[in-house]
């Protein structure tokens, strides 16, 4: 289970075969939008679209490689855009028809994984950190304190390999994203080392066992730490003091759409400040448009010097993500 799989997944809208306005195929992360703004779009641009849902980054590009898909509109994670451009499966943006850009919040006009916006237009976005309940725990500063033994049996780590292999190493004063062999073993060794204080590696599916107290302490990601914490005022989240990574899911269109106008105009609706804000509230996340944020919220939002300790992890040569891959098998079969 991913990050927002414990949230209702929004209906998918289906025409009648009958229906002769022209169609939209939008392929999103599941509850990841707000159905009204859907029915809002097909009504104002006179169009139907075909909305599909899915839970991971691998479940869609499993779908559109063959580049023959039938989607007009994805949403994949900041670092698999540089991939996918690569092999030739995104429509270059055409600026000109996305008026609504400069709603976008400031750190998200050029970002780094994309400076120009070339290939897609980020979206939502969240972090990995610490969430803790703070009527029970000492307030965490680095990624150590998931190493207490007086948390044992009561911590949980995300089952993620990239997020777990990323902590050991931070921990070791390593790159989260390193491909270095030797540090990658050292972090495998930290991964095998703590599983003796690990209730279990959970996703999503800790939130109620945060809200109950039966998880004191865990590695998850602000999205869902946001969902616990209206369950549980107690529940506390630190953004690590030795680095956390950052996530953004983005809209691209595919090359193969025959559908680019309309795409085009799906994206800049998605940027409209009444749209970005109904989408945001209904994903329970951050938007990375400036004009839907609710910045109050410090979990959601960081303040800028905190957030200045994040960063977005870049996309891994083949080799070295089959390494960490196997890495990973390891540790879990430990």
């Amino acid at each position: 289970m991913n990050r927002r799989a414990f949230l209702l997944t929004a209906p998918a809208l289906v025409a009648c075969t009958t229906d002769r306005r022209p169609r939209l195929n939008v392929f999103n992360w599941s509850a990841y939008i707000d159905p009204a703004m859907l029915q809002r779009f097909q009504q104002e641009f006179g169009v139907r679209l075909r909305y599909g849902t899915y839970e991971s980054n691998e479940e869609m590009l499993a779908r559109i490689m063959s580049g023959n898909s039938g989607w007009d509109v994805v949403f994949p994670t900041h670092s698999r855009l540089s991939p996918l451009a690569a092999h030739g499966l995104l429509a270059p943006l055409d600026q000109r028809r996305l008026s609504a850009l400069p709603n976008l919040a400031p750190r998200f006009q050029a970002p780094v994984w994309d400076p120009t916006l070339r290939w897609a237009i980020p979206y939502m976005w969240n972090g990995t950190g610490i969430a803790w309940n703070s009527a029970q725990v000492a307030a965490p500063t680095t990624w150590a304190a998931l190493w207490q033994a007086s948390l044992r049996g009561r911590i949980t780590m995300l089952d993620d390999p990239e997020d777990v292999l990323g902590a050991c190493l931070l921990k070791l004063g390593f790159p989260f994203s390193s491909t270095n062999e030797t540090q990658l073993r050292a972090a495998r060794a930290e991964a095998i080392s703590q599983k003796a204080l690990l209730r279990a590696y959970l996703n999503a599916d800790v939130r109620d066992q945060l809200v109950s107290g039966d998880v004191l302490a865990a590695q998850l990601w602000s999205t869902t730490t946001a969902q616990a914490i209206a369950g549980n005022p107690a529940l506390k989240f630190t953004w690590p003091n030795d680095g956390f990574p950052l996530y953004c899911d983005c809209a691209a269109i595919l090359r193969e759409s025959p559908r680019q106008d309309l795409a085009h105009h799906f994206l800049n609706f998605l940027l409209r400040p009444e749209v970005a804000a109904a989408n945001a509230k209904v994903a329970a996340t951050a938007t990375a448009a400036g004009v839907g944020q609710n910045t109050t919220d410090p979990v959601l939002y960081p303040p800028d010097e905190i957030y200045a300790r994040g960063f977005w992890p870049p996309p891994l040569p083949p080799a070295a993500q089959r390494y960490r891959d196997r890495l990973w098998t390891e540790i879990k079969s430990a």
